[in-house]
């Protein structure tokens, strides 16, 4: 999505005082953000409460947005920020369910993606189970691979975009770009070859 000049646009009229405009920016970036927050931590429902968590920070920090920074990429640095804290604090407060966890809650995202309209329920069975299998591996992935891959192919930001995210070179992007890719295709390997013939 590159519709930073409205989003540069509107964070303007915020720190003017028109509190109105952080409604068209949720209208704008709800969706983006949620998808990029699921895709993250993989729960549907924490994904929609980070989301406005990270809308309350933007309105919180308007002020310190500076026109220069492209929107999207200030957006998702205070997003992911978000999400790294979230995850720490989840492993220092380990929950318990009384229920099966059931992945259809959450947006089927990836395999809508990858579904073609003409599949035989096989087929369909076999691109769910190597979404959630992709899904999964990116989960695993360390914060600052999982956001490159997060923001890169899902978000279709840029190198120079993601380097103001995490505050690295775009050398560095590139790099853990590659890392990240090379350690999904080995795990994906790695099932391949125990999947049942």
């Amino acid at each position: 999505m590159d519709s930073d000049p409205a989003g540069a646009s509107l964070m303007l009229r915020l720190q003017a005082g028109e509190d109105l405009a952080l409604n068209e920016l949720m209208t704008q970036w709800q969706a983006p953000l949620v998808g990029f927050i699921f895709r993250y931590i993989g729960d549907q429902s924490e994904a929609l409460d980070l989301a406005q968590e990270t809308f309350v920070r933007v309105y919180q920090n308007r002020l310190r947005y500076q026109p220069k920074a492209k929107f999207s990429s200030w957006l998702f640095t205070i997003a992911s920020n978000i999400c790294q804290n979230h995850i720490r604090w989840k492993n220092r407060h380990p929950t318990v369910t009384l229920t099966p966890g059931d992945d259809a809650h959450g947006p089927s995202g990836l395999a809508d993606f990858i579904a073609g309209s003409e599949r035989t329920p096989a087929d369909a069975a076999e691109q769910n189970d190597l979404a959630r299998c992709v899904r999964e591996s990116i989960q695993r992935l360390p914060h600052d691979l999982k956001t490159v891959v997060l923001l890169f192919e899902y978000e279709d930001l840029g190198y120079d975009e993601i380097s103001t995210v995490l505050g690295c070179s775009t050398k560095a992007v590139e790099t853990r770009l590659y890392r990240a890719r090379k350690i999904l295709r080995e795990q994906l390997e790695r099932l391949d070859a125990i999947k049942p013939g």
